[in-house]
C-alpha cells in the first residue's frame, strides 16, 4: 500500500505522523511473517506480474517522471541529480527486465548453509532466513523503488520505502506496478509500502522510533542523507557514506586499455557511487601514459586537477588541493596524481579512500595480485572500470546499495545480503548433563 496523509507536500502533524508510522510498522511485520513462509513460485509470480505492469503502465511512468523532472528543474536540482531522476523508455524496460531477472534467481530462503552431527547425536543445520522488515531511505532514483521492492520480496522481507520528494510522483507510479504484482500473486500489499509524504520528519521517526518494527535500514543517496542515517539510526544500517573510487595505472599497463578504462570509470555516468574520482599513475610511465590519458580526459570535457607533475603535462590542468584527494565529485571532475609504483598507490588509497571501489590497470599479474590483496575496499578490480560496481553487473539482478561495512554485508547488497541465518537443531530426547 501507499501511505499518504493530507497533501503529499504538507507537513504531517506529530500525532498523525506517529499513528501513521506505527500502523505502517505493524502492517510490515504482519506481511513479513507471510513472506517468510511464501513459496518461491508465489514470490516469482509477483515479480513477473510487476514487470508486466511496468510495461503496461509505461505511459503512466513517463507522465509521472516528466512531472518530477519539471518540478526538479524549477527548484534548480543540479544536473547529476537530474540524470539520476530521469526515466527513459530504455530505463523503464530495464526496470521490467530487472524484475524478471530477480524472479529467475534462486530463492535463498531455506537454503541449508551447513549441517553436521554432534557425538551426542544432535543434528545441527545453519539455514538462511529473511531479515524481517527493511527500511529503505533513498533519493532521486525511481528505479530504486523497483529494485528495493523486488529484492526485499525475493529474499522474504517486507520493506518500507521512503523516497525523496524530488521523485515522489515517479515512485508512486513504480510502486503501483509492484502492488499489481503482489495482488496478482495473492501476497499482502503491505509487503511493499511506500511512504507517500514528503515531510522530512518521516525519516527521523523511522530512524529513532521504529526499532520494534524495522530490522535494518538501508540509505541510498547523497552524503548528507547517509550521514544523517548513520548518526540517528537506532537499528543496524547497511550502506556507505562516500564513493571516493580510484583507478591506478601501473608501469606495466597497456596504454590503450588504461585510457579506455579511465575514461569509462570517470565519465560513463559521473553521478554514480562507482565513478572514479582519483586517477593514480605510476611515476615510471609518466612520460608515456600520463599525458595521453590526461589529454583524453580534457578532450572529453572532464576537468582535471593535478599535483605539480601532472600540471606540467598540460596547461589546462588545475592545481589539486589536499581536499581534492578526499573528494567524491559526482561530476565531470577528476583528481590526478603520480605515485611511486603500486606501493605508492596502495598507500594513497589507504589514506584518502572510502573503502568503496578501486581498480588497477596492469599486465603484471603479480602486481595485480598485490593490489587486490592489500587494498581494503569492498570491491577491487583488475583491468576493468570501477563503473562495474553494481549488483546487476555482478549477476545479482539488482542491488539496493553498496556496503562498505565489514560485518554482515559488503559490496553490492542483493538478495543474499538481505538475509540472515538461524540454527535448527534436531534431537532424539538428548538432555545436557551437569
Amino acid at each position: 500500500m501507499t501511505t499518504e496523509v493530507l497533501n503529499a507536500d504538507d507537513p504531517v502533524p506529530e500525532q498523525t505522523l506517529a499513528e501513521l508510522m506505527q500502523a505502517t510498522g505493524r502492517a510490515a511485520v504482519a506481511a513479513a511473517q507471510v513472506l517468510a513462509q511464501a513459496a518461491s513460485t508465489q514470490k516469482d509470480q509477483a515479480l513477473r506480474a510487476a514487470a508486466a505492469a511496468v510495461r503496461r503502465r509505461r505511459s503512466d511512468l513517463v507522465i509521472a517522471n516528466r512531472r518530477d523532472m519539471e518540478e526538479a528543474a524549477r527548484k534548480g536540482l543540479r544536473d547529476a541529480l537530474l540524470e539520476r531522476l530521469k526515466l527513459t523508455d530504455e530505463g523503464i524496460e530495464k526496470m521490467a527486465l530487472g524484475l524478471e531477472t530477480i524472479a529467475a534467481l534462486p530463492d535463498p530462503i531455506g537454503t541449508v548453509l551447513a549441517q553436521w552431527t554432534r557425538p551426542n547425536g544432535l543434528r545441527i543445520q545453519r539455514v538462511r532466513v529473511p531479515l524481517g522488515v527493511i527500511g529503505m531511505i533513498y533519493e532521486s532514483r525511481p528505479n530504486v523503488t523497483a529494485d528495493a521492492g523486488a529484492l526485499s520480496l525475493k529474499s522474504g522481507n517486507a520493506v518500507i520505502l521512503r523516497g525523496g520528494s524530488e521523485s515522489q510522483h515517479s515512485n508512486r507510479a513504480v510502486h503501483a506496478c509492484l502492488i499489481d504484482g503482489l495482488d496478482a500473486a495473492g501476497l499482502p500489499s503491505s509487503a511493499i509500502q511506500l511512504i507517500g509524504t514528503a515531510d522530512r520528519a518521516i525519516v527521523g521517526y523511522m530512524l529513532a522510533n521504529m526499532r520494534e518494527f524495522i530490522d535494518v535500514v538501508v540509505p541510498r543517496g547523497g552524503k548528507s542523507l547517509v550521514a544523517r542515517v548513520l548518526q540517528e539510526a537506532r537499528v543496524p544500517v547497511i550502506g556507505h557514506l562516500e564513493g571516493n573510487c580510484h583507478v591506478y595505472v601501473d608501469r606495466d599497463a597497456d596504454l590503450e586499455m588504461a585510457r579506455q578504462v579511465v575514461l569509462n570509470a570517470k565519465l560513463r555516468r559521473t553521478g554514480v557511487c562507482g565513478a572514479a574520482e582519483t586517477l593514480l599513475v605510476d611515476r615510471a610511465v609518466a612520460a608515456t601514459h600520463l599525458e595521453p590519458i590526461v589529454a583524453a580526459l580534457l578532450e572529453a570535457k572532464c576537468e582535471v586537477r593535478g599535483d605539480s607533475s601532472v600540471q606540467r603535462v598540460d596547461t589546462r590542468v588545475r592545481p589539486a588541493t589536499e581536499e581534492d584527494w578526499y573528494t567524491e565529485y559526482l561530476d565531470a571532475i577528476i583528481a590526478v596524481k603520480l605515485v611511486e609504483g603500486v606501493d605508492g598507490a596502495i598507500a594513497h588509497i589507504h589514506k584518502y579512500g572510502s573503502a568503496h571501489t578501486e581498480s588497477i590497470v596492469t599486465d603484471n599479474d603479480k602486481t595485480a595480485g598485490l593490489f587486490l590483496s592489500l587494498v581494503d575496499s569492498a570491491i577491487v578490480l583488475h583491468n576493468a572500470s570501477t563503473q562495474f560496481a553494481d549488483g546487476g553487473e555482478f549477476g545479482m539482478g539488482a542491488e539496493i546499495g553498496i556496503s562498505t561495512d565489514k560485518f554482515h554485508a559488503r559490496g553490492p547488497v542483493g538478495i543474499e545480503q538481505l538475509t540472515s541465518y538461524k540454527y535448527l537443531v534436531h534431537g532424539d530426547g538428548q538432555v545436557r548433563r551437569p
